[in-house]
């Protein structure tokens, strides 16, 4: 597969990739397209030569700290010297970062030689109906296992995108299987309880393979240890089987020490948050796991030098600017507990906005006490809520709450209205936290065509 560096071709490629079924951006806007099981997804790596065959995979589930968790392993493994690719989602500036060889986002050429590679496939299914036709985010799946066979990694990261059980990446046979900490999410996609939630995300379990689990719910934690030993499955619990503690800490870094059947860590590492903690200790076990042992140094090393922006990432101080991609109300509760650890009392303002699909109240009730002023936006993503109604949920929990249009409109007006001992925290969707760090870095984030029509069609509907 030649690589171009070719601006234009990327460009080209999104087009492409976007004009396809997007799931992942209409969710909570319509009927997504029904899937009963993986057989589309299965047909275009039968057509593309199984390509997710090529690297053992640690494959990561769950509802809160998935893409913190393989960020982690992945770091880890590379830090013990294997050559890693990294597939995670959604993405903040650029889609190029959704796909990573050795933690660096793949060439803008190299994204459109991987879909040059796969479309005539893509073509090819889509001639025979309109069911059959894969999806932006299979294809995203299917250009990521290329170019991990194309640059011959030694392992493979990969980040479920919903779900889990029919989620495009579980066509991997993963012989390491991480489920995160789960909570009520996505609901109308994966079912209204913790039971079927549970379920959808323990599918990606494969025979014989080893399975980290975070502490879960005990209705959630049954469903994954029946999982398991239905595959015959290590099922390595934390709290149980891997402990973990947290140690000093200051907002460069906090200490953890984690103890695995078999190894002790103790590492410095760069992620922030109690949540990070348990995050951590997940991904120490599984790259133990893939790795048949990892060094404490690699372990060390790798906790060290991971980066994860919009996770309860510092961006100033007097006033302190922090933004975090917290989407739930089980994370924006973490959210919450992780300003108060870390960030010096006085007032809290929070830029809010969310997608069409959260639980807008649940999360309203959560921040209205922790904060006296919430400035309420809408990103440009198709999924968003308007930013007046997201204003008029946190002034029905009880908070103070004013409408501004865009982030970086909102951001203006928080950081404005702050004094030196304030905080200014961005919060309720990772879409909303990468325009928060556009407009603050001055970082030119990609806009796309598709996007902007349904926020257009939005703005009409208000």
């Amino acid at each position: 597969m030649s690589v171009r560096d070719d601006a234009s071709a990327y460009e080209g490629a999104l087009h492409r990739l976007l004009s396809l079924a997007d799931v992942e951006r209409m969710a909570g806007l319509g009927t997504a397209r029904p899937k009963a099981d993986l057989s589309r997804m299965r047909e275009l790596a039968r057509r593309l030569g199984e390509p997710q065959r090529s690297a053992p995979t640690l494959h990561v589930a769950g509802t809160k700290g998935k893409g913190s968790v393989a960020s982690m392993a992945a770091s880890i493994l590379r830090a013990d010297g294997l050559k890693v690719g990294l597939f995670t989602s959604p993405h903040l500036h650029t889609f190029r970062e959704r796909i990573r060889i050795d933690g660096e986002p793949i060439a803008p050429g190299a994204f459109a030689d991987a879909l040059d590679a796969a479309w005539p496939h893509v073509e090819a299914m889509a001639g025979e109906g309109e069911a059959r036709a894969p999806t932006t985010f299979e294809a995203l799946t299917a250009m990521a296992f290329l170019l991990f066979r194309g640059e011959r990694v030694d392992a493979q990261v990969v980040e479920v995108g919903l779900g889990g059980r029919l989620d495009s990446t579980n066509v991997a046979d993963a012989g390491v299987a991480v489920i995160t900490s789960l909570s009520l999410d996505h609901m109308n996609v994966l079912g209204g309880s913790i039971e079927r939630i549970a379920a959808e995300k323990a599918g990606v379990i494969k025979r014989g393979a080893v399975v980290v689990s975070a502490p879960q719910p005990p209705e959630a934690d049954a469903v994954v240890e029946a999982a398991a030993a239905r595959q015959g499955a290590r099922l390595l619990r934390l709290g149980r089987d891997i402990a973990w503690e947290g140690g000093a800490r200051d907002l460069t870094g906090q200490d953890i020490e984690v103890r695995t059947p078999s190894h002790r860590y103790r590492a410095r590492m760069a992620l922030l948050g109690e949540h990070q903690l348990e995050n951590a200790a997940a991904a120490v076990a599984a790259a133990e796991a893939l790795r048949s042992g990892v060094s404490e140094a690699a372990a060390a090393e790798g906790l060290a030098s991971v980066r994860w922006d919009g996770r309860f990432q510092v961006l100033s101080r007097y006033p302190y600017l922090v933004v975090d991609g917290a989407h739930n109300v089980d994370s924006v509760a973490r959210l919450r507990a992780a300003v108060a650890d870390y960030l010096p009392p006085g007032r809290v303002t929070y830029v809010f906005g969310c997608s069409g699909d959260k639980d807008l109240a649940g999360m309203a009730a959560e921040l209205a006490g922790a904060s006296s002023r919430v400035v309420a936006c809408a990103s440009r993503h198709p999924r968003s809520v308007a930013s007046d109604a997201v204003a008029a949920a946190f002034r029905a929990a009880g908070a103070t709450a004013e409408a501004r249009g865009t982030v970086a409109e909102a951001l203006e007006a928080a950081m404005a209205g702050a004094s030196a001992d304030d905080s200014v925290v961005v919060a309720g969707s990772l879409f909303v936290a990468a325009e928060a760090l556009q407009a603050w870095q001055g970082i030119d984030g990609e806009v796309y065509p598709e996007f902007q029509a349904g926020a257009a069609a939005r703005a009409g509907a208000r």
